[in-house]
């Protein structure tokens, strides 16, 4: 390029292609190149910034993108565009205009364009050809994409033809607007998302840090400490932070409003059920002083890690059923000392002794007409029968259930139960010399949601927090849903940050803040987390985030999970099978029969975390991991089965069953449980004694 004495529109002369060389190829004059042009206007110290804008628009960007191949019907070498040199220099003069997505050189074929435009019977002339070249370049796209914006815009705008006024509208309406959307690299701290009080201080500590650099330091006090490679501001100084200042449920929800019922609450701290020997008790734990052994117990092993899920066959849950009606019936068949069973089908005229599974005959709800007994695959071939249970004055029965059933069987084709065998519970733990003796250890239930109904600003679990840090249990058991996919905003679509993040965020807020008591925390998943895949069984949670300091006294286990503390095992599972059983049992007792322990002692003897078949409509359950990883091994000590049902603290068959409750019910507060353990000694034959000497459940 040449400079000349004329104003600054005329000092550069457009770009104008050379002749192709054999009609195929397209070339810069010598001389005339991108670099020249730079150097021209970094060495004439007369162009002020206004001169160089001017000069700028004056650069004509309709000839120098011409790249259309005449001559040829083969689309000729790509055209590399002239002015991508050019359109960086521009920047440095703080020009405004369309950059490329990426600087590395694009090629664009105008054949390809042309042949893309037939496909829609559009014809275009070589003029607005070489416009389309030029737009592809400047906005980085495709000659296939480009066609087909350009059609859709034509369309939607009812325009017939292709006009240069066509190009000029679809450039200003549609690319520019596009090019105006799309996320600018290199942008400083202040445009990143903030989605916690945390990261809103680290910016404002990045930003203060940038502007002391360039300042001199005032004398007095300083509002933030001084770093130096002596005194480095380490992590450790975040963990002196409030749970309120950790948790800004501001960040991820618009209407973060407190529930006005939850707090107005006038029962705090109020104590619904007590079991044992709980009075005068001190309802405090050691927490950091504590010796605590955890351990997951495997049958044979634990799951630790997500599995593929959504693609089981309909003969592998049958293999699953069959194999735990065969194993309940070999149990049952050696402890009753019965010699054989009989097929399901054979008729009889004397009373035999059938193993099956009870079932419905219809889909509906089951009932004392609709039961069938469906045989084990050894004896029976999988054949169905229909049971009359009128000659039975007890009975307790829910589908799913393996049973033994004794009864008559005249044609074959009814069963008249007259007799039904009752479940055998498996052994408790016998604890080793690896476990030993514990002083009496205080352990805090607690199951989600952890927000009211009408709120997202989870005050509840701050006060949860609060109350660790007051008592100091030795271990807390944390149930979800810690954010539930039935909560009124989750359902609307009204937050504004990734489910993810807003857990992530919450778990953050739970183990920061509790930190100061030292207290083990275990953290359960449920099928109700809005951020989990909510399958059954369901894997322990994923956090990579959790510090050095923390990794000895956090614990992510699976759903459900058979949990040991110091010896005292543990059965854990946050999964409402008390709801989900009671809906579907029938039963009918001379006396007066409690239903919750009838349930209970059903998941015992059935020896499964959720032994009802067919499950309820949203538990999607993996029956080949079912098989492996939701089974009891042994029957625990401590049961926590939290549900919507009436909270409780029952022994059933010397296991003791624990129902916290929610810590929230819709608008208002709910419960939370505590529990002390010491392992007693069996004193005068009386046999085994329950770890657990005494249990409460409390109000938030």
């Amino acid at each position: 390029m040449q400079a000349t004495a004329a104003g600054p529109e005329t000092r550069f002369r457009r770009w104008e292609p050379s002749p192709s060389r054999a009609g195929a190829q397209l070339s810069r004059p010598t001389g005339h190149n991108c670099a020249a042009a730079k150097e021209v206007f970094l060495r004439d110290r007369r162009l002020g910034p206004s001169d160089r804008r001017r000069a700028w628009a004056g650069w004509s960007p309709s000839v120098a993108a011409s790249a259309r191949v005449k001559g040829s019907e083969e689309p000729g070498p790509a055209y590399q565009s002239p002015r991508r040199e050019f359109l960086e220099f521009g920047s440095e003069l703080g020009v405004p205009g369309p950059r490329p997505p990426s600087w590395v050189t694009m090629s664009v074929s105008a054949q390809r364009l042309v042949e893309e435009l037939q496909i829609f019977d559009v014809d275009c002339e070589a003029a607005l050809t070489d416009k389309l070249v030029e737009l592809c370049i400047l906005y980085g796209q495709n000659e296939e994409g480009m066609v087909a914006e350009l059609i859709a815009f034509c369309t939607s705008k009812q325009k017939v033809g292709l006009t240069s006024e066509t190009l000029n509208s679809f450039e200003h309406e549609c690319l520019s607007k596009k090019l105006s959307r799309a996320p600018q690299d290199g942008g400083h701290a202040g445009a990143r998302d903030i989605v916690s009080i945390q990261e809103l201080i680290e910016v404002e500590e990045e930003e203060e840090s940038l502007l002391n650099s360039y300042t001199t330091p005032s004398k007095g006090s300083q509002k933030r400490a001084i770093t130096t490679p002596e005194t480095p501001l380490t992590k450790r100084t975040m963990s002196t932070r409030s749970p309120h200042q950790l948790l800004s449920p501001s960040s991820f929800s618009p209407s973060a409003t407190p529930s006005q019922k939850y707090s107005s609450r006038n029962n705090r701290g109020e104590v619904v059920i007590s079991f044992g020997s709980a009075q005068g008790v001190s309802w405090s734990g050691r927490g950091r002083a504590s010796n605590i052994s955890l351990k997951v117990l495997g049958c044979p092993e634990s799951l630790t890690g997500s599995y593929k899920s959504m693609f089981q066959k309909l003969p592998d849950i049958r293999d699953v059923l069959t194999c735990k009606i065969e194993e309940l019936g070999s149990e049952l068949k050696e402890h009753y000392k019965i010699e054989a069973f009989t097929p399901v089908l054979v008729p009889a005229q004397e009373p035999v002794i059938l193993l099956g599974q009870i079932g419905c005959d219809t889909n509906g709800k089951l009932n004392s007409k609709s039961v069938i007994l469906e045989g084990d695959r050894e004896h029976s071939s999988g054949a169905q029968i229909p049971v009359d249970l009128s000659e039975l004055k007890e009975y307790s029965l829910f589908p799913g259930q393996v049973v033994i059933m004794e009864g008559i069987n005249t044609t074959g084709r009814k069963l008249v139960a007259t007799k039904l065998y009752e479940g055998l519970p498996l052994p408790f733990y016998q604890p080793t010399e690896e476990d030993g003796d514990f002083e009496q250890n205080m352990v805090l239930v607690a199951c989600g949601p952890y927000t009211t109904s009408d709120s997202i600003t989870y005050d509840p679990l701050l006060d949860l927090i609060a109350i660790i840090n007051r008592d100091q249990p030795d271990v807390c058991i944390l149930f979800g849903p810690f954010l539930d996919a039935k909560h009124e905003q989750v359902e609307n679509c009204l937050l504004t940050s990734p489910f993810e993040d807003i857990f992530k965020q919450c778990l953050r807020t739970i183990i920061e803040g509790t930190r100061s008591s030292g207290s083990h925390l275990v953290f359960v998943p449920s099928v109700r987390d809005v951020h989990c895949e909510p399958v059954y069984p369901q894997p322990p949670f994923s956090y990579s985030d959790l510090a050095r300091e923390d990794r000895k006294r956090v614990h992510f286990v699976s759903e459900p999970c058979n949990l040991s503390i110091n010896g005292v095992i543990f059965g854990l599972t946050s999964t409402d099978l008390l709801f989900h059983m009671g809906a579907e049992e029938i039963s009918s007792a001379s006396g007066t029969s409690d239903r919750l322990s009838r349930i209970l002692k059903h998941i015992l003897t059935q020896r499964s975390y959720y032994p009802l078949y067919p499950p309820q409509e949203d538990m999607a359950i993996d029956y080949e991991n079912f098989y492996i990883y939701a089974q009891l091994p042994i029957t625990p000590d401590i049961f926590i089965i939290p549900s919507e049902l009436k909270y409780f603290v029952k022994d059933v068959l010397g296991c003791v069953c624990v129902n916290p409750g929610r810590l929230t019910k819709g608008q208002v507060g709910g419960t939370f449980g505590r529990l002390f353990l010491r392992r007693q000694q069996a004193v005068g034959g009386e046999g085994r004694q329950s770890p657990c000497t005494a249990a409460q459940v409390v109000r938030i």
